[in-house]
């Protein structure tokens, strides 16, 4: 079993100008960026900047996500090598649920397909 303990220390501060980056250099903003935040966990503008003020880490950042999405579940495909869909550790799969819609928003696909709506 891989020692995600690095992974979890990290600060959602320290990624979010990463996603934020990756989306504006393919001509996404950063709105949509927050959008896909938050519908995947339930955060609002203000819990958002609420978590990256305080420096919250990725396993206290999605264990307090407000509103899980229950259509996170269709999230598929493969990120860092790995199948998501077939992540054992529950915050793990989160994050990388995240980063995967991050990709996707990224190689220009609909926010329609990204937010799977049905």
């Amino acid at each position: 079993m891989k020692d995600h303990s690095r992974l979890y220390q990290m600060t959602f501060a320290s990624i979010y100008p990463l996603y934020i980056q990756k989306a504006e250099r393919k001509g996404r903003s950063a709105a949509e960026v927050d959008q896909i935040i938050f519908w995947l966990t339930g955060y609002d503008a203000g819990g958002l900047k609420e978590h990256i003020d305080r420096g919250s880490d990725l396993e206290h950042f999605f264990l307090n996500a407000p509103n899980w999405n229950p259509l996170s579940d269709k999230i598929t495909g493969v990120i860092c090598g790995y199948r998501v869909e077939d992540i054992a550790d529950p915050i793990v799969q989160k994050v990388r649920y995240l980063d995967k819609l991050i990709d996707e928003l990224a190689k220009g696909k609909a926010m329609e397909k990204i937010l799977r709506s049905l």
